[in-house]
């Protein structure tokens, strides 16, 4: 068998053109991962899809539609997901353009397209051999397949023995009533009902009954081999190969171990804490350590078009500093724990809430805000459309002074928290300096943003109404 093999400057590939005309097929081969990581990225994602609401195992290709057509907005194209095994699936074909994005096994992969018409078959069977292509996909590689509506396609294993899945893939149906759909079939998918199984034709009995008696492996098929590492047949390529087979079926089988699922986070975009330049101009702060302070910082968080109606701004900052106090950050409880044991041995004060707050659990004496808080001082502007507090305490190594303010104006409200340190010795100098940093990009934020989530959703449990 003649061969010859030449290297490529970018992304190796393979262009199989239709010698009637029409879309080519386009292999693309993008990246190498580690050994083994195809199989687990395989395994891993199959259980992720068959825990899905659309999946589908039929046809031994597996699937599910992530997003479906969007007709009211003019959209036909859909996302699915699909795997192969280690048995391969049929020949088969569909009415519309496939692109798809795939992940190959540690055993590899073998594509197999067809570019037969229906004429050519019902001329003579054997002219789907004659126009049988094959493209190889080394192990554990990313991969890019791209071919029109009507190209018969098989992809199994690169070794017919192999235990391996072939890859897994997300395919992307550029138009989903695109091609020769029979009235039936594209009434189903114009009612959102389309799968993978339901839009796949498999070969007529008369090819299958010919291949069946002339199998591929029999025939000498053009195969186009990609490869990055090393040229295809190359000693390099089969050692590595056989090193990913073995890693492959380990790290699947843990992948399999593992768990199955996701999670997702959503942070809502009033939830944004900015650091300003410095407090605001009617703020108490300035008042605080006027006779010099090492270190200042101020941030705001707007809640925009969540302005209660007939709530005061003393009640809503009464909800944030019990959300101070009852729902504080897992992480800076964790760090104010980290820095209780580190300090208590010197003597110092110790608190499981941040220092900006820390205050709020000493005594109440005099000072109180809401009946329940202690401060050192307060303000509530008459008309209920500004409150604001001081706290702060006093340690061997250091003073400070935080403010904390609620106001209420058209279409948001905005609370901000604004902290002042005065050091009194060269520990204390050290110690601002060691946590300034975090102190800004982490504690401060995140005890803000937490505390707002506790205080607003009371007052929608109150039938406040927000506009």
């Amino acid at each position: 068998m003649s061969y010859r093999s030449h290297a490529t400057a970018s992304f190796p590939s393979a262009t199989i053109t239709p010698a009637q005309g029409g879309l080519p097929v386009e292999v693309n081969l993008i990246a190498q991962l580690g050994h083994g990581a195809g199989s687990q990225l395989v395994a891993s994602a199959q259980a992720r899809q068959r825990a899905h609401p659309s999946f589908i195992d039929e046809l031994d290709e597996p699937s599910a539609q992530l997003g479906g057509m969007h007709l009211a907005q003019g959209d036909t194209t859909s996302l699915y997901t699909f795997a192969v095994g280690a048995k391969g699936h049929p020949f088969h074909r569909h009415a519309g353009h496939r692109v798809f994005t795939a992940v190959s096994g540690s055993g590899g992969a073998l594509l197999r397209f067809s570019t037969a018409t229906a004429d050519d078959l019902a001329a003579d069977p054997a002219n789907f051999a004659r126009l049988l292509r094959h493209v190889s996909i080394p192990p554990d590689c990313l991969f890019t397949v791209r071919f029109g509506g009507g190209t018969w396609h098989q992809f199994l294993p690169l070794n017919p023995r192999s235990q391996h899945p072939a890859f897994f893939a997300l395919s992307c149906h550029t138009n989903e009533l695109g091609g020769e759909l029979d009235p039936a079939l594209r009434q189903k998918v114009m009612d959102g009902e389309a799968s993978i199984p339901a839009l796949t034709e498999v070969l007529p009995a008369a090819v299958q009954a010919w291949m069946a008696h002339t199998p591929p492996d029999q025939l000498h098929v053009p195969l186009m081999a990609l490869a990055l590492e090393a040229a295809p047949d190359s000693l390099q390529v089969k050692l590595c190969g056989f090193a990913r087979r073995i890693v492959g079926t380990l790290r699947a089988r843990l992948a399999a171990l593992g768990h199955a699922g996701g999670f997702l986070r959503e942070t809502l975009g009033w939830q944004t804490v900015v650091e300003l330049d410095g407090p605001d101009p009617d703020s108490l702060l300035h008042a605080e350590l006027a006779e010099g302070f090492d270190h200042e910082d101020a941030f705001r968080l707007a809640v925009s078009q969540r302005q209660p109606c007939g709530v005061r701004a003393e009640i809503l900052l009464a909800d944030v500093l019990e959300g101070f106090v009852n729902d504080p950050p897992r992480g800076v409880s964790h760090l104010m724990a980290l820095r209780n044991a580190l300090v208590k041995p010197l003597g110092l004060r110790t608190s499981h809430l941040g220092c900006p707050v820390s205050s709020l659990l000493g005594p109440v004496d005099k000072h109180v805000f809401a009946g329940r808080f202690p401060v050192h001082t307060q303000y509530v502007s008459p008309d209920g459309s500004y409150a604001q507090v001081i706290l702060g305490a006093n340690d061997r190594h250091l003073r400070f002074r935080s403010c904390v303010a609620v106001r209420i104006t058209d279409g948001r409200v905005d609370v901000s928290m604004g902290t002042r340190v005065r050091c009194h010795n060269a520990f204390g100098r050290l110690y601002i300096r060691a946590i300034r940093g975090v102190h800004r990009r982490y504690v401060s934020p995140a005890m803000m943003r937490r505390a707002v989530a506790y205080a607003l959703p009371a007052h929608t449990l109150h039938k406040a109404a927000w506009t």
